[in-house]
């Protein structure tokens, strides 16, 4: 079918609901950042590919929302279909809430897969739109709203990939263990059961990992944890027999995934249930309204935020592999550029390979950890782009490649930026690198006193932007999984505080956050500076304990861009020890060119 007869058996679906707009989200049912194919409604709808945007279906009209990254690709995948463009952000563009205040009227219904809104967001909606007394509807009384699903003839099914054990070697800590801690804090919310949707969460709780999601290594599941027992609704076959049987000694049983929806309805009523509005979804959460539902992020959030001993050594090592991986994938781009070859040049698409073809090569690399972001010249302007076969440029011998990329080791999961300089730059581009540059040295320097949370470090990396007048407009640091999210919480750099999020935690040690400063010209470069740091204990004295950051990412900064009077005594220090640790951790990994090139590339200025 083409798109246009996709909305034409869409809204003959709707009809026959009863529904007058109807809202399909780019999610899963666990609220995951990245979603497998069996998810990807929106994209069969529209056609459009993106990974982010939510399409809204009416009776005579169909739009999709996306943000700037995505405006020309959508533009044109959009072409000839009946959908309208609503750019995010920009003037004049309302967002969807206050869109289908001012196109519905009363008594009017919106309609939606519950399975695929996580709670929060669907109490969102409901309470904008009560006002104006639109309904809402997120299932039937005898199963989902899946609407597109029935149309959708050849939907790929869902995931099934084989679950494997991550061995205590590398997680330090047993799932009895983690439970233990589990049950001890449902004990203090006077709660019987704990119902887990946030895939990670869980795979982090069991010591399990899976393939059914693209970067991210976990497995399609929910979690019910009991006082003295588990269920963990998932498809056996996905289980190998000796894992499964492991899964049973530690008082945990293997339940067929679609049996959820059913068997909490059956939890005696009254029962007090805890449960994260951020990541359970709308149907499962009013499938329990005979329960009291208390409303808490996930204890696990935080437990797994703290990277244990073991942990935080394996970070390490899975960084100093990555760092080796990007050294060499630098050294080569550099390499392109002094005889670059106009038949087959580089482009952002064959960097991103090669990239990707150096971490391949390392031991225990699993697969990256997000689609990396590699944006030469004006392209790196744009905060999140990722280059597609419509959008690829040749990456020319002079100014910027900006390369966001990380990966999945059995050690850890790792995310990195370097801006890199692919010939001769202007003094424009030198300058603001340097200042890029220095935020990023301050911020990995800080030194406080236990009890600061992100809000107090944010000035440090923006301090040489600001003192000209100058910003971005992003965070500057969020919090990094082991062998899971690249973009975990609660940890984060953020002087704003956001509306529907939650408040700055305190940096414990073992949090791992990235920095991230950056500063992007439209139409003409961006720069962005990253480095992983992990919290660490300082000295403790008469005023507290103290504290610090270890930087984990061991990858040389862009000397050819730095202007040294820029710099003030301190920051130099600071480069040049961090350049001198690189070459003592890296050097043993390179050989020749790539080994005289690193020492180069570290020299102390």
């Amino acid at each position: 079918m083409t798109v246009p007869e996709k909305l034409s058996a869409l809204r003959a679906c709707m009809r026959e609901e009863g529904i007058d707009a109807y809202l399909v989200p780019t999610d899963d049912f666990h609220g995951s950042e990245y979603v497998g194919s069996h998810f990807k409604c929106r994209e069969y709808l529209t056609g459009f590919t993106g990974s982010a945007g939510t399409a809204l279906v009416l009776s005579d009209s169909a739009y999709l929302w996306t943000d700037g990254r995505y405006f020309l690709q959508a533009g044109r995948q959009l072409a000839g279909s009946q959908i309208t463009l609503m750019k995010i952000g920009q003037e004049k563009v309302p967002g969807i809430r206050e869109f289908l205040a001012e196109h519905l009227t009363a008594g009017q219904t919106v309609g939606y897969d519950g399975r695929c809104m996580t709670y929060a967001k669907a109490k969102e909606l409901h309470s904008e739109l009560e006002k104006h007394q639109i309904h809402c509807k997120g299932c039937r009384e005898d199963g989902p709203l899946d609407l597109v699903g029935q149309i959708w003839e050849d939907r790929p099914p869902l995931p099934c990939e084989k679950v494997w054990q991550l061995e205590e070697f590398y997680t330090g800590r047993s799932r009895q263990e983690k439970l233990s801690d589990l049950r001890a804090a449902m004990k203090k919310e006077d709660c019987s059961r704990h119902i887990i949707a946030s895939l990670d969460d869980i795979a982090y709780l069991l010591n399990l990992r899976g393939s059914d999601m693209l970067y991210t290594p976990v497995f399609l599941s929910y979690l019910v944890v009991e006082a003295d027992r588990a269920d963990l609704y998932a498809d056996r076959r996905a289980f190998p027999e000796e894992i499964e049987e492991a899964l049973r000694q530690d008082g945990i049983t293997l339940r067929p995934y679609e049996d959820i929806y059913r068997e909490v309805r059956q939890i005696p009523a009254g029962s007090r249930v805890l449960l994260d509005p951020a990541s359970i979804n709308d149907t499962l959460w009013t499938s329990m309204e005979h329960c009291v539902c208390v409303a808490r992020p996930n204890p696990s959030i935080l437990m797994k935020a703290v990277k244990n001993a073991v942990e935080m050594r394996h970070m390490r090592e899975a960084h100093v592999k990555d760092g080796a991986a990007v050294c060499r994938f630098i050294y080569w781009l550099k390499e392109q550029m002094k005889h670059p070859d106009a038949a087959h040049p580089v482009t952002e698409l064959s960097a991103s390979e090669k990239l990707l073809s150096f971490r391949k090569e390392m031991e225990s690399f699993l697969e990256p950890s997000f689609e990396t972001i590699a944006s030469y010249g004006a392209h790196g302007a744009i905060i999140h782009y990722s280059p597609t076969a419509q959008s690829d440029i040749a990456v020319e011998p002079r100014g910027f490649l900006l390369v966001d990329s990380g990966g999945q080791y059995l050690e850890g999961t790792t995310d990195i930026t370097r801006t890199i300089a692919c010939g001769p730059l202007t003094g424009k581009e030198k300058e603001f690198y340097t200042r890029v540059l220095r935020g990023c040295l301050n911020l990995g320097a800080a030194r406080f006193l236990y009890g600061c949370t992100g809000m107090a470090f944010d000035y440090l990396a923006r301090q040489p932007l600001w003192e000209i007048g100058a910003d971005y407009n992003h965070g500057t640091g969020h919090g990094v999984g082991f062998l899971l999210n690249v973009h975990e919480g609660p940890n984060s750099f953020s002087y704003k505080i956001m509306q529907g999020r939650p408040l700055p935690c305190v940096l414990e040690e073992g949090m791992i956050t990235s920095d991230e400063p950056g500063i992007y010209f439209e139409g003409e470069f961006g720069v962005r500076c990253e480095n992983l740091m992990l919290c660490v204990k300082d000295e403790k004295n008469a005023y507290g304990q103290f504290m610090h950051f270890d930087t984990l990412t061991m990858v040389p900064w862009e000397l050819d861009a730095v202007v040294p009077d820029l710099l003030n005594e301190r920051e130099k220090e600071l480069l040049n020890a961090y350049h001198a640790k690189v070459y003592e951790q890296i050097s043993p990994y390179l050989k020749g060119a790539e080994k005289e090139w690193l020492r180069e590339a570290t020299r102390a200025i």
